[in-house]
């Protein structure tokens, strides 16, 4: 299944697996890519740009194929040292980035010099359009059902991908609300060159958390994830706890960001990774959920999406074109 996003980035399977804090490490990135899917280490959950240079050598350890860095751009009164993250990324010859959060426009020169490639993650059309022109290699959409931050404008993929594929002219990746094969197939057809997957591969054996997380997101249908920091304008979609409800409720009185820092906190987050106590804190998992019955390996996700994603095209799309049947 070969399309711009595979030809671009030197991948078989147009299948993303992008960068998610606390879980996007080596094991999981080095079997997404010996899957044949493009895997992202996420920087910032090393602590510092030294520690990123040794994930990236104990993933390149576990995997000769092809993978990535994400590296999230976010607004901080002590920013982490991005300058020396993105030198770590380029000195260890990584050839993809993925940026999300801030513009990325002042790190885009230096990836262009060392020969990356990058990916943005984007929200809306118009940031894609503002990340195509100041020169990325490519997009990432996301629409509202994704987990983690979905932007203030709330369009659900179904709309945004073709919206965004319809004006754009590099290749779009979709991504919100997919974890198998049909999903594939409809961003293939809404225009899309490839699919992202987080909570789909955050329920994966090689998922570097706790069994109590993946279990629970099996359980879990598509109604069991929270909307917090609406009213902060901050949108982030995250799994359905008593955290995120005790977050829902103190928001709904009216709040400032300082009242519910204790609740979010991200050191409270990775101890659900780490510890499996699903209530310590606030954790990301998209609307995707209701569609993930199982915690297969990596290499079985991806053979399985693909293998299914070629049957539906050949045999239920091609065939109902063939004989006019209803679909």
């Amino acid at each position: 299944m070969r399309t711009r996003f595979t030809e671009m980035f030197g991948v078989r399977h147009p299948v993303v697996q992008g960068g998610m804090m606390w879980v996007g490490r080596a094991e999981l990135v080095a079997a997404v890519a010996e899957a044949g899917a493009l895997g992202f280490l996420t920087a910032l959950t090393q602590p510092t740009p030294g520690d990123l240079a040794k994930e990236i050598e104990r993933t390149r350890r576990l995997t000769d194929a092809p993978f990535g860095v994400n590296l999230t751009i976010l607004p901080s009164i002590s920013p982490p040292p991005y300058e020396e993250y993105r030198k770590v990324i380029i000195d260890a010859g990584i050839k993809i980035v993925e940026t999300a959060g801030a513009n990325p426009v002042d790190h885009l020169p230096h990836f262009e010099d060392a020969g990356v490639k990058v990916i943005h993650k984007c929200t809306s059309v118009r940031h894609a359009l503002e990340a195509e022109r100041i020169g990325v290699d490519a997009v990432s959409i996301d629409g509202f059902e994704c987990a983690g931050h979905p932007g203030e404008d709330d369009v659900p993929g179904l709309v945004l991908i073709p919206a965004a594929t319809r004006r754009l002219s590099i290749p779009v990746i979709a991504s919100g609300g997919i974890a198998d094969a049909r999903g594939l197939v409809a961003a293939l057809a809404l225009g899309a060159d490839g699919i992202n997957m987080g909570t789909r591969f955050m329920c994966t054996v090689e998922a570097p958390v706790a069994q109590e997380v993946k279990e629970r997101i099996v359980a879990n249908s598509e109604l069991d994830t929270r909307l917090i920091f609406r009213t902060l304008r901050n949108t982030a979609r995250v799994a359905a706890n008593t955290v995120s409800a005790e977050v829902v409720d103190i928001e709904a009185g009216g709040c400032e960001f300082a009242d519910i820092a204790h609740l979010v906190a991200g050191a409270r987050g990775r101890r659900v990774f780490e510890d499996g106590d699903l209530d310590a804190g606030i954790w990301t998992a998209g609307q995707s959920q209701g569609l993930i019955e199982d915690i297969p390996t990596c290499a079985a996700l991806v053979r399985r999406i693909i293998g299914e994603a070629e049957a539906i095209i050949r045999d239920r799309l091609a065939g109902a074109i063939e004989e006019g049947v209803r679909v």
